[in-house]
């Protein structure tokens, strides 16, 4: 049955966002409704409201949660009112190339679900009646959220709601570079450009994955404190216009064999290049503006066998990723629990996006 609850909706570029009463109409067909638990304030949302990911206004934030099934629409038989799931916010078919090869997050079909439903549709209305956007087709920032059932992977209920959230995005794109894309082996000498939420889950990956050295750089001394608790074994700040590439190959003796660049910076995507050593890889996983671009050396391809390439939410699988990850948690081995720097309540969604474009939080996350 449709149900009324707040929601977080970015309704102009370059303005605060709004909390508003929202109604969720009942799933259809293959769709499932979720009561939200907790959900990361993600800075891929910000982005939203800024224009650097254009999306149509106005528009239900959020694609990093984890909630409570509540009721699920006809033909939907893998979930059930209450199971605990956690959305996945790449919409995949499971039947295009990318899907069969194990390369979900590369679909064919992943566009049609930017701003709705994977059937062009919405379950969300404001208080006028006005049809709500829903952001990356999930749009759980809000109280509950109608996703279809292809964007939720079910998980252990003994996990905590607002930790598992976050490998929604932040611990997957992550982490998933450094096990899926990267693959960084044991022994393996690795930096990292930018420690926000992306870049500490880059940094703990490497330490999980046995790098012998993991240097993080960012330009505020806060983040580096959060990489070293993160298994950062040197930090370096960073200041503006600075060439890192000699100090870093000092440091390395002779250069990187992995660089991850989480800004989403051209420029930082070229300067983590210059630091890999020959047959080194280079991975951007920060997401630029559209009108960005990064020169590399051409001759240093082929010559030196050097790699820049991308990942993308971590080239992960979700359905067996994300288990995974929350695997490694309840191992011991993965840190949820400390990245987790601020929780807020839904009114004060507002205050976590100034704290997020600041800065200060490794994590911020809103609890219902």
């Amino acid at each position: 049955m449709a149900k009324k609850g707040k929601a977080v909706v970015a309704r102009e570029l370059n303005k605060p966002v709004g909390v508003e009463e929202v109604q969720f109409e009942s799933p259809k067909a293959g769709e499932v409704m979720v009561k939200i638990g907790a959900v990361g304030v993600c800075h891929s949302d910000l982005s939203a409201t800024n224009g650097t990911i254009a999306l149509p206004l106005p528009l239900i934030l959020g694609h990093e949660a984890a909630g409570e099934v509540v009721e699920v629409g006809a033909g939907v038989s893998e979930f059930a009112p209450g199971d605990h799931v956690v959305s996945n916010w790449i919409y995949m078919c499971g039947r295009c190339h990318y899907c069969n090869v194990g390369r979900p997050v590369l679909c064919n079909l992943q566009g049609k679900a930017l701003s709705t439903l994977p059937d062009g549709t919405l379950r969300t209305q404001d208080a006028k009646g006005a049809p709500l956007n829903i952001f990356s087709g999930v749009g759980v920032m809000a109280e509950y959220a109608v996703v279809h059932a292809d964007n939720l992977v079910k998980i252990d209920a003994a996990v905590p709601l607002d930790r598992a959230a976050l490998v929604g995005c932040a611990v997957t794109t992550g982490v998933g570079a450094v096990f899926n894309t990267a693959k960084v082996e044991p022994g393996a000498t690795v930096a990292v450009w930018g420690c926000g939420g992306v870049g500490l889950n880059v940094i703990q990956g490497a330490a999980i994955a046995g790098a012998s050295r993991i240097i993080a750089i960012d330009t505020a001394e806060a983040k580096l404190g959060y990489a070293k608790q993160f298994g950062a074994t040197d930090t370096v700040i960073a200041k503006p216009g600075e060439d890192l590439t000699k100090a870093l190959k000092k440091m390395t003796g002779g250069g990187l064999d992995y660089a991850f660049e989480c800004v989403g910076s051209g420029e930082l995507a070229a300067a983590a290049y210059k630091a890999i050593r020959k047959g080194g890889v280079a991975v951007v996983v920060g997401v630029a503006r559209p009108g960005e671009s990064t020169a590399v050396r051409t001759m240093t391809l082929p010559f030196e066998e050097k790699t820049l390439t991308g990942s993308y939410f971590g080239s992960a699988r979700p359905r067996e990723d994300f288990p995974r990850m929350l695997g490694l948690y309840a191992a011991g081995k993965l840190k949820l629990d400390e990245l987790i720097t601020q929780r807020y309540t839904i009114e004060q969604a507002p205050q976590a996006f100034a704290d997020l474009e600041s800065g200060k939080n490794a994590r911020g996350v809103i609890v219902f």
